[in-house]
């Protein structure tokens, strides 16, 4: 008999199931390898880019001041190594350290968590579901960590251009902030966050998706090189920063020393549009683009490699 009468009624044979199994099944990502290797790729990432995202904000929050102090970037970053040294270039970076780890754990963590329970039959997740399990890791980080993190690193930030800085240290302004201000003192510019959260991974995680589909073709399982991630994840970060950088603006000046002066999100808005112009919204973006694609190409050639050291060592299937 051939081969191919020998599979009319593939359930007779046992080597006629595993032809008839789905071909080309995903390995899925346990969400506790997912919160474990998010981590570590935050950290190693906030310690290599900070300075640029000390200069992004330093820019934003300098757009209201008349005149300006800073004529530009390359301006910033002279005048800070001049009044403070290198290092003036990594103040508020401890908040961001304890801020980074949990934030990419939560967004991974999340993201595999919700990724899990969407994937088809054979594993694999298409470009809408990529989105919506962005939106998802992305509310989820901006409410358990990014918000209060951003508040504090903000408000330490802008402390230091002041004459006489009130802040100590991270656990000295945290305290002075609640003290102050109380819990709610680290949660300004929740709504702004949350949007600016939930659009970023939306935008960030349905680019990844698309990309690696369109790589994988009809293999899910096919391996990339880090080189290939970094790149993919590089675009996915520069169409995040066009895509939503007038809400971190708005999110920046609700979280400023100075937020009191708004109501709102909406009034905060309202009042740049007014009084700095539609550019206002953009101000910041070159370095905010240069940091944010390092960022996320770090951040998930990190986290890839990560994962799969966890999958030689910790086994969940």
């Amino acid at each position: 008999m051939s081969g191919r009468n020998r599979c009319v009624n593939p359930f007779h044979r046992p080597e006629c199931l595993a032809a008839a199994a789905p071909a080309g099944k995903a390995k899925l990502t346990h969400p506790g390898k997912a919160i474990l290797a998010g981590g570590i790729a935050g950290g190693i990432e906030i310690c290599i880019t900070f300075p640029t995202e000390y200069v992004k904000t330093q820019l934003q929050l300098d757009e209201k001041a008349n005149p300006p102090k800073y004529k530009g970037i390359v301006d910033c970053v002279k005048q800070t190594v001049n009044d403070h040294g290198i290092k003036g270039l990594y103040r508020g970076l401890s908040s961001l350290v304890y801020g980074s780890i949990p934030k990419a754990a939560v967004r991974f963590g999340m993201f595999e968590f919700l990724s899990n329970k969407m994937r088809d039959e054979h594993g694999k997740l298409n470009s809408t579901q990529g989105f919506f399990c962005g939106l998802g890791a992305g509310v989820a980080e901006a409410v358990v960590v990014v918000c209060p993190m951003e508040t504090i690193k903000v408000k330490f930030i802008h402390d230091q251009t002041s004459a006489n800085p009130k802040y100590k240290g991270f656990f000295h302004g945290v305290r002075e902030i609640i003290r102050s201000q109380g819990l709610k003192g680290t949660y300004q510019g929740l709504t702004a966050t949350v949007l600016k959260q939930g659009s970023n991974q939306a935008i960030r995680f349905y680019v990844m998706t698309t990309l690696k589909n369109s790589y994988k073709g009809d293999n899910p399982n096919k391996a990339m090189n880090p080189l290939v991630t970094g790149f993919f994840g590089a675009i996915a970060g520069a169409a995040s920063v066009f895509g939503n950088t007038p809400l971190d603006v708005i999110k920046t000046r609700m979280q400023g020393l100075e937020a009191h002066k708004y109501k709102g999100t909406v009034d905060c808005a309202v009042k740049i549009l007014k009084y700095e112009g539609p550019l206002a919204f953009y101000k910041g973006t070159v370095p905010r683009l240069g940091r944010v694609c390092l960022d996320v190409a770090i951040v998930f050639v990190i986290y890839e490699e990560v994962v799969k050291l966890l999958n030689l060592v910790w086994k969940t299937d």
